[in-house]
């Protein structure tokens, strides 16, 4: 993906967002302060930073005068009290984008530091944690971002680059073997295959065909053990299916390739910044 189509989907996303904001009209509070001005945001908690490419695009579309500079990287931890960035420029743009900009940064930082959480309860094993496509509509591709910069991985993008067969596919197909064999007659040498089980059963028939990812969905600890020993290295093994956090150890020592967690997504709270006009 080249650098210049990323940054025309972030322009269109922020600009939505900031359309719902000053609809084309302005700030009615914020546009009689001209005056050059600065602000920092700072943080109110501690956390993981993303989101700086969505904010500074904010600042920029409503203004290209404004001048913002990250003290903190994406990935970076931040603690409570930290100044994560300043912003110089007329003070009429800097609160027009405040919300904004804010909004994009608390939402994604939030994503980053509850990825980290589940990332750090697989220390010491082999186990990777994943996203989903459990994402804020529009969103996907920073939340995803966001997802990398907690130390996670973003699983499949999307439906098009890589064929995850799940139970309605297997109810359609009328089994597990008829839904892989219709799946992978449409697919290229290049693209992925994964299939849900949920089952020993299902997972004894999904091998015998040699899929080369299995998911796990929904299964306690003790049968996701018996299945990565029945597996044995034949496949990867994924493990899904509300994932907490205080499940994640237990099933990173069964033994699973990678844990993937909607939640990362769908329970992430916003970490609590705030943008301060001054010195």
């Amino acid at each position: 993906m080249s650098a210049g189509w990323k940054e025309r989907a972030l322009r269109e996303v922020v600009g939505r967002a900031l359309a719902e904001d000053l609809a084309g009209y302005g700030d009615l509070t914020g546009d009689g302060f001209g005056d050059r001005g600065r602000a920092r945001v700072e943080a109110r908690e501690r956390g993981v930073l993303s989101g700086s490419a969505a904010f500074i695009c904010a600042a920029r579309l409503v203004d290209k005068a404004l001048e913002v500079d990250f003290a903190v990287a994406d990935a970076a931890s931040f603690a409570a009290g930290e100044t994560l960035a300043t912003l110089v420029g007329p003070l009429c743009s800097i609160l027009a984008c405040e919300r904004t900009a804010l909004n994009f940064l608390s939402r994604l930082s939030g994503v980053a530091t509850l990825t980290a959480r589940f990332v750090a309860e697989t220390a010491g094993t082999k186990a990777a944690i994943a996203a989903t496509r459990k994402t804020t509509p529009g969103l996907r591709a920073l939340e995803k971002a966001a997802v990398l910069h907690g130390g996670g991985r973003p699983h499949r993008f999307g439906l098009f680059d890589a064929a995850m067969i799940k139970d309605n596919h297997i109810a359609a197909a009328g089994g597990v073997t008829p839904a892989i064999e219709a799946v992978r007659a449409r697919l290229a040498h290049a693209h992925g295959l994964i299939v849900e089980v949920d089952t020993l059963a299902q997972l004894d028939e999904a091998l015998a065909v040699g899929v080369p990812a299995v998911l796990l969905d929904n299964m306690d600890v003790a049968t996701v053990k018996r299945a990565v020993e029945h597996v044995a290295g034949r496949a990867v093994v994924e493990a899904s299916g509300g994932v907490r956090l205080e499940d994640v150890r237990p099933l990173a020592e069964a033994g699973v390739d990678v844990i993937s967690v909607g939640a990362l997504t769908t329970k992430a709270p916003w970490i609590d910044l705030s943008l301060v006009v001054g010195d």
